[in-house]
């Protein structure tokens, strides 16, 4: 099996840097009452940070089942963080049309 821990770990430590500046930003201009794209986003840091610790986990394993069973979490983290991203453009998206 191909070890991808190193690359979920440095795109999920990216991803929650963007989303951490997407809640910053909602707070400066004072609009995170009235759309749920700071939730989106809080949800997405959540998991983009379960994503980073299980990766590194992962890579850190010394046994082979505990680096597959920590991949595949942070994997899965990734994967649901991505779609809150997604969730919370297709919010930005509607409020601009």
């Amino acid at each position: 099996m191909e070890k991808k821990s190193s690359h979920i770990l440095n795109a999920s430590s990216n991803l929650l840097g963007f989303s951490l500046v997407i809640i910053t930003s909602l707070k400066i201009s004072k609009i995170s009452h009235s759309t749920h794209l700071d939730e989106f986003a809080g949800i997405a840091c959540i998991f983009f940070a379960f994503s980073c610790f299980f990766s590194f986990l992962s890579i850190r394993a010394k046994s082979e089942e505990r680096r597959t069973r920590f991949e595949d979490i942070a994997d899965y983290s990734f994967l649901i963080a991505l779609f809150c991203i997604v969730l919370a453009v297709i919010i930005v998206t509607m409020n601009i049309i």
